[in-house]
């Protein structure tokens, strides 16, 4: 399967939230990730970072765990990212992002990533 390197926004250290199940579940079928959240720490060997770094590597999806109002910061630094696509996860959906993200040619999905995973989908 291909490594598809996945920026994870919003993650989270609690074992309860979604973005720290999916950081599991990429690392676990063999996707490098990068995570931003608000918390530092460590989930799966993975450090989350609380500032948005820039970021040299290919990424090639964008994993949204952000409700829309707290993606407004981020709408800029995604299109900088250049994702080949950006999946709004359940409660993350934001119709207000999605022609931004389509006129930099950047696909929208929404989508459970967890799904995803656990179907090969991903």
């Amino acid at each position: 399967m291909e490594n598809k390197k996945t920026l994870v926004l919003g993650a989270s250290i609690h074992s309860f939230r979604y973005s720290y199940m999916a950081i599991h579940s990429l690392v676990e079928k063999g996707h490098t990730v990068i995570a931003i959240g608000r918390d530092q720490g460590d989930v799966a060997g993975v450090k989350i970072q609380n500032k948005k770094k820039p970021l040299e590597e290919d990424i090639d999806t964008v994993t949204m765990y952000l409700n829309p109002r707290n993606q407004r910061d981020y709408y800029n630094y995604i299109i900088e990212v250049k994702p080949k696509r950006v999946i709004f996860n359940p409660g993350s959906e934001n119709p207000e992002f999605y022609p931004l993200l389509e006129s930099h040619q950047i696909k929208v999905e929404e989508a459970c990533t967890l799904v995803l995973l656990a179907t090969n989908q991903y």
